[in-house]
């Protein structure tokens, strides 16, 4: 009975926490609507593409090979890179969990989890108790599913040039995610630029090869560069240095 009640208040708490995130989220989802419904998705699919998918910029990437009429592979290929970062944070939260804890809370945590979600996860007390997540997943999840139906939903509805003002929001909110950690990180702002760059490059030098193809390889090279030319220390070295 006691265990029953963490639950219970676990769940209440993570419902409480994901209330911001899910209003934010159904905004945000409504322009990813919009792109789903210049892609030719209905609103019943791109409620079903943002609940099983849950990634802004993966989403965006496959509605973009989807409406490039790219292949199956393209697309899964497309999206496990942009969505790569979400194998990292799976495994960080589930080694805050009890090591008891059974591998079925494990694998349902780590594939509802985005950055939204893993922020308010990893700031629990140790051990992370798996009911916290899904309280917070059954409030974001569904707002952010809904935001992209009601977006697809608008876009039919709605006169062209109107669509076409509301598309340029989802780059605006890539823009705000982008932004702040390249004013913190050179690095970043730097190869940010270099994306843009080399996209414009290869869509002028690479005609042959598709959107979702020129973005796979793009992605692998620009990361695999600055990953060999500014490595990230571990937290040892630096302590290291710190203690020297």
């Amino acid at each position: 009975m006691r265990f029953l009640q963490e639950h219970r208040r676990s769940l209440r708490l993570g419902a409480r926490d994901g209330v911001p995130i899910g209003l934010g989220y159904f905004a945000v989802a409504f322009s990813l609507g919009i792109a789903a419904r210049n892609a030719g998705l209905t609103a019943i699919q791109g409620f079903f593409l943002s609940f099983f998918g849950m990634a802004s910029a993966g989403e965006y990437a496959a509605i973009t090979v989807i409406a490039a009429n790219a292949s199956y592979l393209e697309m899964a290929l497309v999206t496990l890179i942009t969505n790569a970062r979400y194998l990292l944070m799976s495994f960080a939260l589930s080694q805050r969990m009890d090591p008891a804890a059974p591998l079925r809370h494990r694998l349902f945590v780590g594939y509802s989890i985005t950055d939204e979600l893993f922020g308010i996860a990893v700031a629990r007390p140790v051990p992370l108790d798996p009911w916290y997540c899904y309280g917070s997943y059954l409030v974001a999840i569904p707002c952010w599913a809904s935001g992209t139906a009601v977006g697809v939903i608008a876009g039919n509805l709605l006169p062209a040039r109107v669509v076409s003002a509301l598309s340029v929001a989802l780059f605006g909110m890539f823009i705000a995610v982008v932004v702040p950690p390249a004013k913190r990180d050179k690095v970043i702002g730097l190869f940010a630029l270099l994306s843009f760059g080399a996209s414009f490059a290869a869509s002028r030098l690479l005609p042959m090869l598709s959107g979702g193809t020129r973005t796979i390889l793009l992605t692998l090279l620009l990361s695999g560069l600055a990953a060999t030319l500014f490595p990230v220390p571990d937290d040892t070295e630096t302590q290291k240095e710190v203690d020297v």
